[in-house]
């Protein structure tokens, strides 16, 4: 039998859209729960039209393992439709801004008279409580108010976003980690309890000492581009066909690095010989890493980091994740394939788990709404001529 992963057996409701809800459950349904996503009759979730060029292949990573079911949760019909699922369900995940829920009589009160075990995870910009709570937050609000923003980019620059939607993308994984622990906590109570993770204090929660160091010395954390500040050799090198990662910084790397060099006597150098001191002289040893490194390929750069046993890597894009060995050797990616698109590559299911392992199995949901007479049918016992009607009064 196929192994189901493992959460399989749990059943998890999700109402979100766009970014930080729809990611929670993914993680959820990679290891093995029942999905049912909640979309809005017609567009569906914005998700599906995110992207670059024709093809919007965000949808088909955020949105696999799952299965697609509509309701119009502004009128009673649809908002009936999921209290008529809640007696089914382990998990339900939202991340409308607090109150949406309640006013559409889907609030925890009323969620847990009908399911006192469900698990309630629920994710917005500024959390449940507090005066900010009312406020409309994505992503990269939550990223500038827990500190993320200010720290990243170069000193002459503005602060600079990460690439990706961090922001939403901590809050999901706090909001699953929640999640999965309310669940333990379950077999000893026999009671569900909401979750909330908010987007800021997810980002709070990865700024490492940023609020005591400011408490007890007065440091307050700066831009420093490529190099974290006081930690050195830690920098991207210019080698002659490209750029190059080395992570030197501590002292017996330090030494294997200046081994590596050709230039053994630096490790004992006062100037570099500590942590301190290769901290206090850091931009004159990456001038000095650099013009090493720039003498030399990547690919010998990298063989000599290697043999002597120095973190270090390159740096990675699409391209060379699909050309890569190790990616192929662990099944980092994994084939999906679309009707439209045909076959491509997307990152697997992490982390790995020895007995019930995680995986994608299945693609995204093509349409809305997909699998409503599946859901509906087998769940609530809707029949054909029911669902037609909640179809004609726009509920589904």
């Amino acid at each position: 039998m196929e192994n189901q992963g493992a959460l399989a057996g749990i059943r998890v409701l999700e109402l979100g859209q766009l970014i930080a809800g729809p990611f929670c459950g993914q993680l959820l349904g990679d290891m093995g729960a029942e999905v049912i996503k909640i979309e809005s009759p017609g567009k569906g979730d914005p998700m599906r039209d995110w992207g670059h060029g024709e093809a919007k292949l965000w949808w088909e990573v955020v949105a696999r393992n799952k299965k697609s079911v509509t309701a119009n949760l502004r009128i009673e019909e649809g908002q009936q439709l999921v209290r008529d699922l809640v007696p089914s369900a382990d998990i339900l995940i939202e991340n409308f801004k607090p109150g949406t829920m309640e006013k559409w009589g889907l609030g925890p009160d009323v969620l847990h008279a009908i399911n006192p075990r469900l698990i309630i995870v629920r994710v917005s910009g500024y959390g449940q409580t507090g005066p900010y709570s009312g406020r409309a937050g994505f992503g990269g609000i939550g990223e500038a108010m827990g500190g993320w923003r200010a720290i990243v980019g170069d000193p002459d620059r503005p602060p600079s976003r990460m690439g990706v939607s961090i922001g939403d993308s901590l809050a999901a994984t706090y909001g699953c980690m929640g999640a999965l622990a309310a669940l333990h906590a379950r077999e000893r109570t026999g009671k569900g309890q909401v979750i909330d993770s908010s987007l800021y204090e997810a980002v709070l929660q990865v700024m490492e000492s940023l609020v005591p160091e400011y408490m007890v010395t007065g440091h307050v954390r700066q831009r420093t581009g490529s190099v974290l500040e006081g930690v050195a050799p830690s920098n991207v090198y210019p080698c002659s066909d490209g750029e190059f990662l080395i992570g030197g910084n501590q002292d017996a790397v330090f030494a294997r690095l200046c081994t590596a060099m050709g230039e053994p006597e630096l490790a004992s150098d006062p100037r570099y010989a500590t942590h301190v001191a290769r901290g206090g002289n850091q931009k004159e040893l990456d001038e000095r890493i650099a013009a090493w490194t720039a003498t030399h390929t990547i690919g010998e750069v990298e063989a000599l980091m290697i043999a002597h046993s120095v973190p270090a890597g390159r740096i990675f894009r699409a391209a060379d994740m699909l050309a890569d060995p190790h990616f192929a050797a662990r099944e980092t990616l994994v084939d999906v394939e679309h009707p439209q698109w045909g076959r491509f590559k997307m990152q697997n299911a992490f982390p790995r788990l020895s007995d019930t392992p995680s995986a994608v199995r299945s693609r995204a949901p093509l349409t809305p709404g997909q699998d409503n007479e599946a859901v509906y049918g087998e769940l609530l016992g809707l029949t054909s001529e029911a669902l037609a009607g909640l179809r004609t009064r726009q509920a589904i």
